[in-house]
């Protein structure tokens, strides 16, 4: 039996501080121009190797998961593969069609309205009308937006549109269906419901990529699974030793990130972000008895109206608590003019339980024509079990907060 999918030898280069000439769409062409009339930073020419050399198959019907930290390849992999760039070097053969969910803002026409959306899709994987027309209540149904079907999808939330993004890559009947973790961006109830859509669509027979930094959804999901780091193939193995592998790679604690990816146009961007504990100073080991702060350094580069927002794992990818800077507020996205902006979430003494924790930082916009940041597993940071209501009480849980407590005699 052929493979769904060959790498071979697949090498993918960026040049920071200016374009790759092959691989861009129109519009990044135009911009390409325009920029050749002005004056060259000082990073224009050095390269960056997103892919080198990566090789591995995957045969029609199985379900692989791809996992690797922060800049290993994984997104360029999958744009390779859902022929969005072009490869530098090797081959990436598909055979079958291909639906993909990447990120917010991929695939999507955001002047047309969803259901003029769902058929543009459809026709954009050679499918008929009557095929498209066949599958289109259940898309609206799974998709949760029947109110909006008819709303150009440039004013949906980043939930809206990522529900209907998925039931469109999962019922217009791809042969290899790609995944990537922008399924984080949905609520807990709806990302169990995909990867129950998944589950159904892999008993089909047909093939599933599947990036994600949950490391149980990788273990009970997948049947395979391949590490990427470094733009290499570090496993190709059962999703248990690839967890390991990944567990493995994390090594040491990292308490601050700086950008130093490939240049691309967004709207908004992170620039840094970085762990800080009560005394101000920058530390990946944090005291369970004293508070800390996690801080955001981002960039506007044109007006936006977003939310910025993370979620907190434990190093199994179990996903312990997700904040947004509205908690307070209770407005989902602020309008925020161009300019460099630092947010701080601060979390008080005694909340995390101690171990081990990594932060997933994402801009949620609505109604920008996309250009949003997102960040996958960009930190790691330990909280130690001095002065810890675990090593004090024996207390258990993932979270150990204090509660204010109220009592009053009634008899």
């Amino acid at each position: 039996m052929k493979p769904a999918i060959r790498v071979d030898n697949l090498t993918k280069r960026f040049r920071l501080g200016g374009r790759v000439p092959g691989g861009l769409n129109l519009t990044e062409r135009l911009v390409s121009a325009l920029r050749a009339f002005r004056r060259r930073p000082a990073t224009d020419g050095a390269e960056f190797w997103a892919l080198k050399g990566v090789s591995f198959e995957v045969k029609p019907g199985e379900v692989v998961g791809i996992i690797g930290r922060n800049g290993a390849g994984k997104s360029t992999l999958l744009k390779v593969l859902s022929r969005i760039v072009e490869p530098t070097g090797g081959r990436a053969e598909i055979r079958g069609r291909v639906g993909s969910l990447l990120e917010v803002g991929t695939g999507f026409h955001h002047e047309l309205t969803g259901r003029e959306n769902i058929f543009l899709n459809g026709s954009l994987l050679g499918m008929s009308r009557r095929e498209i027309a066949k599958n289109f209540d259940a898309i609206v149904a799974f998709s949760e937006v029947e109110r909006f079907i008819d709303t150009p999808v440039k004013r949906y939330s980043s939930g809206m549109y990522v529900r209907l993004a998925f039931a469109v890559a999962a019922h217009l009947e791809p042969e290899i269906l790609i995944v990537d973790e922008v399924l984080a961006v949905g609520d807990a109830e709806f990302q169990q419901k995909c990867l129950g859509k998944m589950r159904e669509v892999s008993r089909g027979g047909r093939t599933i990529l599947f990036v994600s930094h949950n490391m149980t959804a990788v273990q009970q999901f997948c049947s395979r699974a391949v590490v990427l780091a470094g733009g290499t193939v570090a496993l190709d193995g059962t999703p248990a030793d690839a967890v390991r592998s990944y567990l493995a790679q994390r090594g040491n604690l990292v308490a601050e990130w700086t950008d130093d990816r490939p240049p691309a146009d967004r709207r908004v961007k992170f620039n840094a972000v970085r762990v800080r504990r009560a005394d101000g100073e920058i530390a990946p080991a944090l005291v369970a008895d004293q508070p800390f702060a996690v801080e955001i350094e981002y960039e506007v580069a044109a007006p936006a109206s977003c939310q910025i927002a993370f979620r907190v794992n434990r190093e199994d990818g179990q996903t312990v608590l997700t904040t947004g800077d509205n908690d307070a507020a209770r407005v989902y996205c602020r309008n925020r003019p161009p300019g460099r902006y630092v947010a701080r979430a601060h979390f008080p003494a005694h909340l995390l339980a101690p171990g081990r924790y990594h932060l997933l930082v994402a801009a949620n916009q609505v109604g920008c024509g996309g250009g949003f940041d997102q960040l996958d597993s960009v930190l790691d940071f330990e909280v130690l079990p001095v002065g810890s209501l675990q090593q004090i009480e024996g207390r258990l849980g993932v979270v150990v907060p204090l509660l204010d407590w109220s009592e009053e005699k009634t008899g």
